[in-house]
């Protein structure tokens, strides 16, 4: 259910914010991604939920683009 809430927010905002949510969302991935290499990060599922927004938030973008929202 929390993703469908997560995917209506996406739908409601611009694509200048989408686009700062997708850098925001790279970095958060990136950093998960360093912690799991040092063996610092507790919650490794936290990655995949990650990168199943990046798509989100991709997945959005390309919608509005293509007019089909």
């Amino acid at each position: 259910m929390r993703s469908k809430e997560y995917l209506s927010e996406l739908s409601t905002k611009s694509s200048s914010e989408l686009q700062a949510e997708l850098v925001g969302a790279k970095k958060e991935l990136f950093n998960l991604r360093l912690q799991n290499a040092t063996n610092q990060l507790d919650n490794t599922a936290r990655i995949k939920e990650v990168k199943r927004n990046i798509a989100r938030i991709k997945t959005v973008i390309t919608r509005n683009e293509r007019g089909l929202a």
